[in-house]
Parts: structure tokens; C-alpha cells; sequence
């Protein structure tokens, strides 16, 4: 039988070193933090797309000033089919939420990525 670990690297596309470092610690708290990943990235009937919650991610990762994690998920999104259209949306609203300072330091790097995925 599959672990819940193998279940999130089919859903992910990866395994999170979060769940890693966790069962390398101790099997039991690697498999609770994988159901914590499993239920937050699953899609549910009314509920948000795997692409609409890596653009909520994306946003959040932009407006916490978090360049390196939102060039990681810029490459998800272009999986999902992501329009540069949304991404400059959600650029715009972690403009709005993180402040123009963040916007300032995170649109560089962003829009030269988005650039180089061809988004």
C-alpha cells in the first residue's frame, strides 16, 4: 500500500523536503504532515483548481517579498496552463497587499523568469 508521502508526490509532482525531513525524524510525523499536504492540495467538487491554488500561493509568496519561491511556482503554473494574464493579476493584488516596496523587489525577478518559462 502507498504511503500518504507517495499519495503527495503524485498530487505535487514531488515530494516536499517538509514531509522528507519529517519522516527522517520520525515515520508517523512524516505521514501526519503529508496528510496535512494531501488535504490542502486536493481537489475537491466546488472547490478550487490545483492551478488556482498555485496562483493564491503564488500571490502569497509575492506579497511576503518570497522571489524564490514564486519563480518555483511560476513553473507550475506554466503546467497548469497558468495565462500570463492571471499571473500579472496576481502580481497586481500582492502589490495591493504587500506593499509597493515588495512589488518593486519582487516584479524583477518575476517578470525575467516569466520571460525565460515564455509565459
Amino acid at each position: 500500500m502507498d504511503s500518504i508521502a507517495d499519495e503527495v508526490k503524485q498530487i505535487k509532482g514531488f515530494l516536499p523536503r517538509s514531509i522528507r525531513y519529517a519522516k527522517s525524524m520520525d515515520d508517523d510525523f512524516g505521514e501526519a504532515l503529508a496528510g496535512f499536504y494531501k488535504a490542502v492540495w486536493a481537489e475537491r467538487e466546488g472547490g478550487l483548481s490545483l492551478k488556482e491554488k498555485h496562483l493564491l500561493v503564488f500571490t502569497v509568496a509575492c506579497a511576503n517579498n518570497n522571489s524564490e519561491s514564486a519563480v518555483k511556482i511560476l513553473e507550475r503554473l506554466k503546467k497548469f496552463d497558468a495565462t500570463r494574464a492571471e499571473i500579472l493579476d496576481a502580481m497586481m493584488i500582492a502589490a495591493w497587499t504587500g506593499g509597493i516596496q515588495n512589488f518593486t523587489d519582487f516584479s524583477r525577478v518575476v517578470l525575467k523568469h516569466m520571460d525565460k518559462l515564455e509565459i
